[in-house]
């Protein structure tokens, strides 16, 4: 299956980068090459660019001209294995700019077969590496309600998630829950629709479970919260960061990491210490950033989408 795919707040990503034509750069997310193919366009002979995805698809996709292309080099696996990488490649503390692009793809989710969402009928897999890992349709056959319950809530911020857990728990004594539609059902008969913030139309009920599980089963906070001190330690002085977020939980997870870099470390107001500023490894470049007026039209995914820069000390 082919995709046209619209990578999301480019010109800004491109920008925030501050790219040199010499620099070594780290795509941590590739997807479907968007970003990746624009940074390269802006490289010399001796830049490099790197990138990372765990997604077989994603590596399938990589097309014949940068696969040719001497400056790039793409890598399957995780982008948690950025300092292994860095190390192994003689990198540490020589990066000039790393972006990640958090969350699903779009491609991903247009994928009927890969049971992201509920638009379509399909296995409940939801799994951003379908090699490695249980899908979200084994871990719901076996989970306690209260688990279940408890990843909803979380990382769904869905009020209901008790009630949807039970009625889960419920379904599966008859039979396995083992596809997207079967599951969004579920959830629909649980809770009612809600209306969307403009009034212009319904929010499926299972939205907030779909993310709640999808999240979960990919260990998407978990991998951010490790993989962004990673990033700071491969920069150079003066590299960038610009991690780019599609909900509250991942940006709020950047937003405080970028503030406690920016910052000297603070002491009790009783100790007669001053701040020390020596630890502070990041300046914060811009409050964030949103996709234009424009962009949004004409790539409506993009809506959601924040971006945060700091530069490496």
């Amino acid at each position: 299956m082919s995709y046209e795919h619209k990578p999301v707040l480019l010109d800004e990503v491109i920008e925030a980068l501050k790219l040199r034509a010499d620099g070594v750069y780290i795509d941590a997310t590739f997807g479907r090459g968007g970003h990746s193919r624009e940074i390269l366009k802006r490289l010399g002979p001796q830049g490099k660019l790197h990138a990372f995805d765990k997604d077989p698809d994603a590596i399938k996709s990589v097309s014949t001209d940068l696969v040719q292309d001497q400056r790039f080099e793409i890598f399957k696996g995780s982008f948690t294995m950025l300092t292994q990488h860095v190390k192994q490649h003689d990198l540490q503390g020589q990066i000039a700019g790393i972006l990640f692009d958090f969350g699903v793809s779009s491609p991903q989710l247009d994928d009927a077969g890969r049971g992201f969402s509920f638009r379509f009928d399909a296995p409940l897999d939801m799994r951003m590496n379908p090699e490695e890992g249980l899908s979200v349709a084994e871990w719901l056959n076996k989970a306690d309600e209260a688990d279940i319950a408890n990843v909803i809530y979380e990382y769904g911020e869905e009020r209901a998630s008790r009630r949807i857990a039970k009625a889960i728990i419920n379904a599966r004594i008859e039979s396995p829950i083992e596809t997207t539609i079967q599951l969004a059902e579920l959830v629909r008969q649980a809770v009612p629709f809600k209306k969307s913030r403009h009034k212009v139309k319904e929010i499926h009920p299972a939205t907030k479970t779909f993310q709640a599980l999808r999240i979960f089963i990919n260990r998407e906070l978990e991998d951010i919260k490790d993989v962004l001190p990673q990033a700071v330690d491969a920069l150079c002085p003066g590299g960038r960061l610009a991690a780019i977020s599609f909900h509250s939980l991942e940006d709020r997870i950047v937003k405080r990491f970028i503030r406690d870099e920016s910052s000297p470390t603070e002491y009790p107001a009783e100790l007669p210490i001053m701040p020390d500023a020596s630890n502070i490894k990041l300046k914060q470049i811009g409050k964030k950033f949103r996709a234009s007026e424009k962009e949004v039209i004409e790539n409506p995914r993009a809506r959601s989408a924040v971006l945060r820069v700091a530069e490496r000390c």
